[in-house]
């Protein structure tokens, strides 16, 4: 068991610097995802907050994560990568999949007009962000609203249609934007949020 300080803290700042803002430390990412581990831990080492940190550190996030559940770096040989969320411009690819049937997807109350107007888009990020189960559909939502629903998505129909599902971590699916018409969006009482 790694008792090194923070490693949470260590988790945001590689989210940071893989999946959102790598050209404001220099970072070179490929159309992967992919970047240097060498020049990540080089990166990590020059901040003041990690110093204490090392390569070792940072591939015991990327295999066991932080104690959540959730893998969210991916190592191969001398390279690392986020697995998802990525919000800057240049789009990560993954092999496509074919989904099962449904999948969910937490949100908050107030975001129910839209949705049931526009679908589900990924907003700030390249993919929507869709989840295998009930509980952690509602931690995601969690992060929006203490109250979220839960929107049943038909994404096997969805793919038959033509949109392309991904699963980078088996807690995890990712898909292009999703129209109202493979969405069951519950009827809610918004007295609640």
């Amino acid at each position: 068991m790694n008792t090194k300080p923070n490693l949470t803290k260590l988790s945001k700042f590689l989210s940071l610097l893989l999946r959102h803002q790598p050209d404001r430390f220099g970072l070179e990412v490929d159309h992967q995802g992919w970047a240097s581990l060498p020049r990540v831990v080089e990166i990590v080492t020059s901040r003041p907050d990690f110093q204490w940190a090392d390569r070792s550190d940072i591939e015991h996030i990327a295999r066991h994560g932080t104690g959540d559940g959730k893998n969210r770096f991916e190592i191969k040989a001398n390279g690392i990568r986020a697995l998802y969320g990525h919000s800057f411009d240049q789009p990560i690819s993954y092999d496509p999949i074919e989904p099962p049937p449904t999948l969910l997807h937490g949100t908050a109350r107030r975001a129910l007009d839209a949705i049931r107007e526009q679908g589900l888009k990924p907003m700030h990020r390249q993919y929507v962000h869709l989840s295998p189960d009930r509980r952690t559909a509602v931690n995601v939502g969690s992060r929006h609203t203490p109250h979220p629903v839960v929107i049943i998505v038909r994404a096997r129909a969805a793919h038959r249609a033509g949109i392309s599902f991904y699963r980078p971590d088996p807690g995890l699916y990712l898909s292009e934007p999703i129209p109202p018409q493979f969405l069951d969006i519950p009827t809610t009482d918004r007295s609640r949020e």
